[in-house]
Parts: C-alpha cells; structure tokens; sequence
C-alpha cells in the first residue's frame, strides 16, 4: 500500500497537542457541516497545501492537495522558506476557495484556487492584480459580498518590520479585487509583523484576527472589532488574546500564533495556532505544528460603559496552549499514528510524500521496476535554488527510526542514499558513491565528512536511530547483519537556530540520488518505513 499509517493507535480520555505533529504551520480551518478541512502553508514543497479532514477536530486525515499540479504554481526557483505562504481555506455556496501567497524572486503574488471537492481536482490558479503583502484571507459576508484581507508595508513605517492589515472587495465573477482598499489596523502591537489576518463576523459584529511580533518567542495573536468591515476597529484592551511570549524561554511550547477560528455544529469555538516544540529552549527541528486550543466569548463586565463588547478567550483555563486537553467532540479519542511505510506496490505516491520545488520533468518512476521507486540520478544536487531528485516525508516525531533498501551500483560515481533535510543549507546525507558509504553534514554551505565505510554489491540497507538530538546511522549488505556506521552524531545541524536565512520548515525524511553535475543512472528503493521510538508520545513534554 502506498503511503499508508500502519499500526493500532494508543486512546486516550483526553487529546494531546499538537494535533498535527511536525511541519504544519500557519494553519487555517474551516467547518461544512459536521466536517473540517485545514490547511498549513508548505513553502517551497512540493504539492502544496496539503488539505486535511476531519470530524472532531482532533484526528486529521490528509486527502489530497489543493497544489497538485505544476501548472498551478511557480516554485522551480524558490528558494528555501520561500514559495507557498500562510493560506486561508473558506467555503461559500459549494465551493471552497484557498487563498495564498507565493514568493516568486523575492515578490509576493497572491492567487486563489477553488475546488468543490476538496479532495480535488483544484482549480488552475487566479492572479490578484494589485494585491501587495503577504498572508491573504477571505470573508463571506452575509449580504452577498466577498472581502479580502492580507497585510503590506506602509510607505510611511515608524520602525522597521513595522506591517499594516488592508481589505479590499473581492468580485467572484472576474475573480479580482475591486473597489477602494481600507487601511484597517496595525495590531496591538503598533504593527509590529503584523500578519495573518481573518476576518469574521458573529452576531453582527465584524472581528479582525491576526498575527503579531514574528513567529518566535514573541509571536502573538491580537483581535479587534467594528460594526463594518472596513472600519474602523477597535482595539480589544485585553489583547493578545493568546501568547506564550510571557512564558520562559524553558517552557516546552512556544512561539505560539497565526491562529484561525472555527465554531462547531452546536456553537462551541475553538482555535488551531502554530507553536513551536523546542528541544533544550532552543531547536525546532520539527518546524512549527498545528495545535488546537477552545475558545469562549466574554462580554465586556464594565456597568460603566455605553457599550460593552463581546471579544473571544483562547484556552479560557489557563490562557496557553497546553499538552492536554478535553476532547471537543463525545463518543470520540484521539488516534494519532505517525507510523508510516510505503513498498511501492500502488501506481501512485501516497500523499505524504513531497518533493523540493516543481520541476519540468519527472524524475521518478514506480513503472521502470514494479515494486520499487526509481529515482533518476540527475544532475541537480542538493543546493541553494536547485532541483534535484528528492522525494519525502515529515519528520513528526522527536525519537524514531527510518529504513530503507537501495538497489544502486555502489561503485558507480553517481550519488544515492537516505538524507535527513531541514532546507537546502541544512542536510545531513547517508549516501553512497564510488564504493563508500558516507555520512556528511551540510550546514551553510559547507560540507563536512561524518563518517564512512567501504561498501560492494547491489543491494544495501540504510537505517537512522534518532533520539531527539543526537542519532545512530546503520547499514546491511546482503545476508549481513546490521552494522553501525556511527553513533552519538549530532543533529543540532538540523535546527532552524543554527542555520541561516529565513527558515520556516521542518526536517524530511528522504530519498535522494544525483549525477552530481552530469546526468548519471538511477537508484531503486524497495521501501521507506517510519516509525516513532518514544515509550511515550508526551516524553518530550517532561523532558
């Protein structure tokens, strides 16, 4: 079976964050009927957005992708953290709409695509004329009319990164922006990366959510009201309405923000925010995940004024997000599963996997040998703007083990093998060429050698045994037992803090082969098989 969760899930009374482990940031969600479909941003992979589903808000199935074709989206180039930002899922009139931000050479363009099945197919995309900033979002409101929200910098900014949130109307018909643009709020935070923005109206009320002070230790999120969307808003006095910004720099989640909100079929609330997991205060070599907090709405208590407001409480118990929760929905437990393994016996790659940026011509094949994935050693190599021939999937998990068996000629000159990758500066490779084994660190453009070993034959089995950190990397040759490379390597490399530039992603899993500047053969891989090796899936919390 291709790319299927293998294994019987562990229940609990209660639901853990994050609901979504691993590389799933800026998530946004939206409710049809009795169902929920999210979306996280997905940068410079490839397909994008993935689309998620579910029925009680704790247990997420991925269904398909609303980029899942090369003529939807222009990532040949992007460069790592660049390409596909902080999406917005919506639903009107059978339709459901994603409005995202690419970054193509430095320049945001922002486009909408459609589906009326959210498994797909989704629609080819639709360019926003004069749409500036990043982080679009659309409103349905109630008398017929669509708006658009996003962020840009103001020509006139009283301090650097200082962001402004902006709405404009939609028409569906033309599927362009039309009308006066309204200059709404700069946060509570005096627009400090103000980003991120939703717009929602309850109760005859518009609110304006979004995301301030970065997606760090200082993220947050901030809420304003107004009787029209396009203003004015006033400020809620109790913002932000979530942050762990107050929290030590120990507290093991962090840098919570860019939320979205959604209600349920008998009027309860709850958010999905990203946060950070951080290993010893400083490493989020998963990337940020999606986390679900519930929410209450609280009427301003004060006898005093005219008019009292009624604003939303994340997490209303405590104000953080935390590790347990009550489960939202009866008659339901949380059944996450992160285990994965796919032979290659189906026709198709299950939708796990994803490659690094698009490309003009397929580098891979599950036809050439039946039962396995081929993979073209191109030219490309790993490096900033490249393409290469890469294929996998999220790390999710703190403490696991990865496998593989390669079929390559381990003499050959070209390059193959199991690779560890946080973006095109940061890599560790398990890799053969020209009769050796290696293990080698890329970080920041220099490479160094790990480790290695003489290796013959065909066939060979490649293993990692991850703990958090630090991780062991084994082999097998034919009729041989496991042998171990080299244990204790650090992994700290993979950490977005020790990596320059922008670096918004997560650690892959995958599978790599190159020609190393030359088009070389190809190497065939018979199975990737995931698992997570915690005796506890919340040891990380108390660690």
């Amino acid at each position: 079976m291709a790319g299927c969760l293998i294994g019987q899930p562990a229940f609990s009374e209660s639901f853990n964050n994050p609901v979504i482990p691993g590389y799933a940031p800026d998530p946004s969600i939206v409710r049809v009927g009795d169902d929920y479909y999210l979306t996280n941003s997905t940068f410079e992979y490839f397909p994008g957005l993935p689309i998620y589903h579910s029925r009680d808000l704790v247990n997420w199935e991925l269904i398909g992708h609303a980029l899942h074709r090369e003529s939807q989206i222009d990532l040949d180039t992007a460069d790592s953290s660049g390409g596909v930002h902080a999406p917005t899922i919506r639903y009107h009139d059978g339709t459901f709409y994603v409005v995202v931000t690419n970054i193509v050479h430095n320049k945001p363009v922002n486009l909408i695509v459609t589906a009326e099945d959210p498994r797909g197919p989704w629609s080819e995309p639709y360019i926003l004329d004069d749409a500036p900033g990043i982080d679009p979002s659309l409103l349905f409101d109630d008398d017929g009319r669509v708006w658009y929200t996003g962020n840009w910098h103001p020509p006139d900014p009283e301090f650097e990164g200082q962001a402004e949130i902006w709405l404009q109307e939609l028409d569906l018909e033309t599927m362009q922006l039309t009308g006066d643009k309204h200059y709404l709020w700069r946060g509570c935070c005096q627009g400090a990366h103000a980003e991120g923005p939703h717009l929602y109206k309850k109760d005859g009320y518009y609110y304006l959510m979004l995301a301030e002070g970065g997606t760090g230790f200082e993220h947050a999120v901030a809420i304003a009201i107004s009787e029209s969307p396009t203003g004015p808003y006033l400020n809620n006095p109790r913002n932000p309405i979530l942050t762990h910004r107050h929290l030590s720099y120990d507290h093991p989640i962090t840098g919570v923000g860019h939320a979205d909100l959604t209600d349920t079929p008998d009027g309860r609330w709850f958010a999905v925010t990203l946060g950070w997991r951080l290993i010893d205060s400083a490493h989020g070599i998963l990337g940020r995940e999606t986390f679900l907090a519930p929410v209450t709405w609280e009427t301003e208590p004060y006898e005093w004024k005219a008019e009292r407001y009624t604003f939303p409480v994340v997490a209303p118990a405590t104000g953080r997000i935390e590790l347990t929760n009550e489960l939202p929905m009866e008659d339901t437990r949380q059944a996450l599963d992160t285990r994965f393994i796919d032979e290659f016996d189906d026709g198709d790659l299950g939708g796990e996997w994803n490659m690094r940026r698009t490309h003009d011509e397929q580098f891979h094949s599950l036809d050439a040998n039946r039962g396995f994935l081929r993979l073209n050693a191109g030219p490309g190599f790993i490096g900033p703007q490249s393409r290469y021939s890469f294929l996998g999937i999220r790390q999710r998990d703190f403490q696991y083990m990865a496998e593989t068996r390669m079929q390559f000629d381990t003499a050959s000159d070209d390059e193959a093998g199991l690779v560890l990758m946080q973006n095109d500066r940061s890599v560790v490779a398990f890799t053969v060429r020209d009769g050796v084994l290696r293990l080698r660190r890329l970080l920041n453009g220099q490479w160094s050698d790990l480790s290695s070993a003489t290796v013959t034959g065909q066939t060979i089995d490649l293993q990692v045994c991850a703990d958090y950190l630090s991780a062991e990397f084994l082999y097998r040759l034919p009729g041989g037992d496991w042998k171990s490379l080299v244990a204790g390597v650090d992994l700290t490399s993979l950490s977005p803090a020790m990596i320059d530039g922008f670096n918004y992603t997560g650690v892959y899993i995958g599978l790599y082969a190159t020609g190393n500047g030359e088009a070389g053969a190809y190497a065939d891989f018979d199975y990737l098989r995931y698992e997570p090796t915690a005796a506890n899936r919340n040891d990380w919390y108390f660690r």
